[in-house]
């Protein structure tokens, strides 16, 4: 199984990426905001990947971080969402932004994608809600550093960061949480609520 790919960049056609690693060029399929973003032929790639094995053969998707490639596993989850589907969702709305469509559900922000119709979006919504809450936590302790635990307050402004929204939206939400709201789930729930008003 093949879980990262660092390399040369070979070909880039579209979403469709051909990194030589020791030798072999592997075809990558990569979401368009990071074929947009990736350097010019000839220079050093580093792609997280998921290798998909179907009767007709093994696909290989690259994502620019951990995080991405865990938001493709979530999204892979829910009927109606093949690898085609979630690669257009994640190379044109954008993984903050899906995060953050899902918190609000904002099934029209996730409609904006190639073959992604209201119906699928409210799907996604509804079967990922609680994975994409968790996954926007793991991106929040993953940005802190280890061994120094934020202010209570920091750590609501550090959730609405993962989840999408601007640091001002953060901490202007995060100051209207009470501060004997002890639990942080409880706090980005209150925080949220507010920036939805």
């Amino acid at each position: 199984m093949i879980g990262r790919l660092r390399g040369e960049l070979l070909e880039l056609g579209g979403s469709l990426a051909v990194v030589d690693a020791g030798g072999v060029g592997y075809e990558v399929q990569v979401p368009e905001s990071l074929a947009l973003a990736m350097p010019p032929l000839g220079e050093r790639v580093d792609l997280f990947i998921r290798q998909i094995f179907r009767e007709d053969g093994t696909s290989l998707y690259g994502f620019a971080d951990a995080a991405e490639r865990r938001l493709f596993d979530v999204l892979l989850g829910v009927k109606g969402c093949g690898p085609r589907v979630v690669m257009a969702l994640l190379g044109q709305v954008g993984g903050d932004a899906i995060v953050r469509a899902v918190a609000m559900q904002d099934a029209r922000t996730l409609s904006r994608a190639t073959g992604v119709g209201l119906k699928l979006a409210e799907r996604i919504i509804l079967e990922t809600k609680d994975k994409i809450a968790e996954e926007s936590l793991v991106r929040k302790v993953e940005a802190v550093s280890p061994g120094r635990r934020p202010p209570p307050t920091d750590e609501v402004v550090e959730a609405l960061l993962a989840l999408g929204f601007r640091r001002s939206e953060a901490e202007a939400a995060a100051r209207e949480v009470p501060e004997e709201t002890s639990s942080l789930e409880e706090r980005v729930r209150l925080a949220l609520r507010s920036l939805s008003r």
